[in-house]
């Protein structure tokens, strides 16, 4: 699985062959869809309240008495069935948050990086580093780069004060994000992946244990020797 590597001027550089252990993995459909349901499930505030016919202030006295009236019994204003009264089956304040294990997040980053190699959606760049916080010298470079326009996330090394400050105002183009902090959803969320070239060993660090590191090497080992 190899990427294309580019300057911060655009120019293609070459191909880089990225770890197989990380960007070459079987795409886990279904894990991927339920970390998706998870991460959204984790968005949510649960902050939705509705009253119920105890809640609704009023309603205390019988609206007219019980027999006489030609009208229907009814012993409260706030009765559900009444406009104004309380709510029946409404949302209460509750919590949504979905409990994932480390490992099942670590293997839907493995898929969802897999998925977008295999699209050929991932390219790396050389440096992100700016001499400036301003805004254009950042379009320049994304603009630089063959996103087609496409919502892209930019996973760096550290966001620099002047990084920072320069692509705020570029959300809705592309968001960035630290090599030891992003997660499958912010993956999933953005078609395009650029990743800076010193961000690649973080990203291999995270998601590959030493065993795995060892065995990838001496797999590759055995490959160069045939």
């Amino acid at each position: 699985m190899k990427a294309p590597i580019y300057s911060k001027e655009g120019k293609k550089k070459g191909d880089l062959v990225l770890n197989p252990g990380i960007f070459n993995v079987r795409v886990n459909d279904r894990l991927i869809e339920l970390v998706r349901n998870a991460y959204s499930a984790n968005l949510r505030r649960g902050t939705a309240d509705t009253k119920t016919r105890k809640e609704v202030r009023g309603g205390g006295k019988k609206p007219w008495r019980q027999k006489g009236t030609g009208r229907s019994r009814h012993g409260s204003s706030r009765s559900p069935i009444w406009r104004g009264g309380g709510t029946v089956f409404g949302p209460h304040p509750r919590d949504y948050s979905v409990r994932m294990s480390k490992e099942i997040r670590r293997k839907a980053l493995l898929s969802v990086l897999s998925l977008r190699a295999g699209q050929k959606n991932v390219l790396v760049l050389e440096d992100v580093k700016l001499e400036s916080p301003k805004t254009k010298e950042f379009v320049d470079i994304v603009k630089s780069l063959p996103l087609a326009g496409k919502h892209s996330l930019c996973i760096v090394k550290e966001v620099e004060p002047n990084l920072k400050r320069a692509s705020r105002n570029l959300r809705r183009l592309i968001e960035i994000a630290r090599a030891t902090d992003f997660s499958a959803y912010d993956v999933l969320q953005h078609e395009k992946l650029v990743i800076e070239h010193e961000a690649l060993p973080l990203i291999e660090n995270r998601l590959l244990p030493s065993a795995n590191l060892v065995e990838i090497s001496d797999i590759q080992g055995e490959n160069d020797k045939s």
